[in-house]
């Protein structure tokens, strides 16, 4: 859908009442099965064709959104009438569509829990060992016959995988891109308008712009909710990482002949040194490796995890 049905969508998010109006204008105007003037021109309409059921405020948002556009001096034309009539064809199914997509299921809210209940395994041995020696069941084939730097790479790789597959196919990027297309549609008619000085549209644009702030939560909590499963399934294996090394206080599960690593430009350092005093080398090792292979599965899946327009 190009620029003018989205703003045509957004005036009827803005109020439903728009979609009447728009209708209306569409009829008036001989847009309404795409009729052709007789001359071959261009179908204009004016205030006085519409008055009896539009606003004064519906006609002026429609000229100032450019729906309508001045046709020199001959009235005013509805920009690209088929886009604004697949606008409001489409304007109530989208909208049950994304108040579903936005809504987070029982299944989400648990995995939500199941995530929070398994942060204090980062702190408290007893609680590490526990959940080490659960995650060790699954991850203890691949560290019976692999090298651990090698077994690092496995999981970077599968995290990596299921995390771009959980974004792609839990978030609405399209919504998000229009959310964020409305947002900037906003922005730019808001400076238009403090250029020309017309406080009466500044009012307007800011009341709009107090309503987009419930889209952009709506935003925020599409791009949450893939990560309560991300951090239920990927916190287990940090941990294991922690137990298997033995961070803060644990005992370590590492062979001797496996407690190092020799990184480019650093030479062998062992697992538990920190790089610049903050950073584990384990973990500068995991998302080196995790970056570089998410970016390969994007590229090789055709993922799109960025919100699209």
């Amino acid at each position: 859908m190009g620029r003018t049905g989205e703003k045509a969508r957004s005036l009827v998010a803005e109020d439903p009442a728009f979609a009447e109006a728009l209708t209306v204008v569409l009829d008036r105007a001989g847009h309404a099965e795409n009729e052709p003037t007789p001359d071959g021109g261009t179908h204009t309409i004016r205030w006085s064709d519409v008055s009896d059921d539009l606003t004064s405020g519906q006609w002026g948002r429609l000229i100032e959104t450019g729906i309508l556009y001045d046709a020199d001096g001959d009235g005013f034309a509805v920009s690209d009438p088929d886009e604004i009539r697949e606008a409001l064809g489409d304007d109530s199914v989208e909208t049950t569509a994304d108040e579903e997509d936005s809504s987070w299921s029982t299944y989400d809210k648990l995995a939500g829990l199941g995530a929070i209940a398994f942060f204090p395994a980062y702190w408290f041995p007893e609680i590490r060992n526990i959940v080490g020696s659960a995650a060790d069941v699954f991850i203890g084939p691949f560290d019976a016959v692999l090298p651990f730097y090698a077994v690092v790479i496995v999981l970077s790789v599968l995290t990596g995988l299921y995390s771009t597959l959980l974004q792609s196919n839990l978030m609405n990027t399209e919504k998000m891109g229009a959310i964020q297309e409305q947002m900037n549609d906003i922005q730019e008619r808001r400076k238009e308008a403090k250029e020309r000085g017309d406080d009466a549209a500044l009012d307007r644009i800011q009341d709009e712009q107090m309503d987009a702030m419930g889209d952009q939560l709506g935003m925020f909590k599409e791009q949450f909710r893939p990560m309560v499963w991300i951090m239920l399934l990927t916190i287990p294996v940090f941990v294991w990482m922690y137990w298997k090394i033995g961070i803060r206080g644990g005992a370590g599960h590492i062979p001797a002949a496996e407690s190092s690593i020799v990184l480019p430009l650093l030479g062998q350092m062992q697992w538990t040194d920190q790089i610049g005093g903050f950073v584990w080398v384990w973990l500068l090792w995991y998302f080196l490796i995790s970056i570089a292979f998410r970016q390969i599965i994007q590229k090789s899946l055709n993922l799109s995890i960025s919100p699209t327009g």
